[in-house]
């Protein structure tokens, strides 16, 4: 069994695994939130190199709050940030145009919950690679057994390699690994998904 923290524009390992797994899979919203980790961080790069992109939540210090329980913070124009990082970044990119009006409401529209927000954009990017199985979730903790993978703690060891891609800004900036699954599809396009299933073979 895979299990998964909902996380904010995952980045390629998550993806990779998920589309693996097929229906052996979980995203455990039941989880404690993890500050400054995934669940409310991307990366992307940018002409100035790789940025992490965070979602602010309400009392993100407040200790063994879980994740369903988490609630995004508005008092601060964040959505209006990442939206002009992710334009300024990729819309030379082969494919913005084409998902760029997928991903926009989620930059003016607001969610209350950070899981909702989360699990929405995620089924965006899934569904424009051509995976459009349902989402397995749960709002209860999910206790690893022995032989799952496990991709919620923050530091772990992975054995997981990035998929050898065109990245933009590559003249002057090194490869960065792992990046969201948003820089491979800006890049790749629908052939994303192809990068990722050979890579897991």
């Amino acid at each position: 069994m895979l299990i998964l923290p909902a996380t904010y524009l995952p980045n390629i390992e998550y993806v990779s695994r998920l589309i693996a797994a097929k229906e052996e899979y979980i995203i455990d919203c039941g989880e404690h939130y993890i500050k400054r980790s995934a669940r409310n961080r991307a990366r992307i790069m940018t002409a100035n190199g790789v940025l992490d992109l965070t979602v602010p939540v309400v009392n993100a210090n407040r200790p063994r709050t879980p994740m369903k329980c988490m609630q995004i913070d508005y008092s601060k124009p964040w959505q209006h940030q990442h939206w002009v990082a992710i334009e300024s970044a990729y819309r030379s990119s082969a494919y913005f145009d084409f998902i760029a009006e997928r991903l926009r409401p989620f930059y003016t529209e607001h969610y209350t919950s950070l899981v909702d927000f989360n699990l929405a954009i995620l089924r965006v990017l899934l569904n424009f690679m051509g995976y459009t199985a349902p989402l397995h979730t749960t709002t209860e903790y999910v206790v690893a057994a022995e032989g799952d993978i496990d991709l919620r703690p923050k530091h772990r060891d992975s054995n997981f390699t990035t998929p050898h891609y065109f990245q933009l800004f590559s003249d002057r900036i090194p490869f960065a690994e792992n990046l969201s699954i948003l820089d491979l599809i800006m890049s790749e396009g629908n052939y994303a998904a192809e990068l990722i299933k050979t890579e897991l073979k």
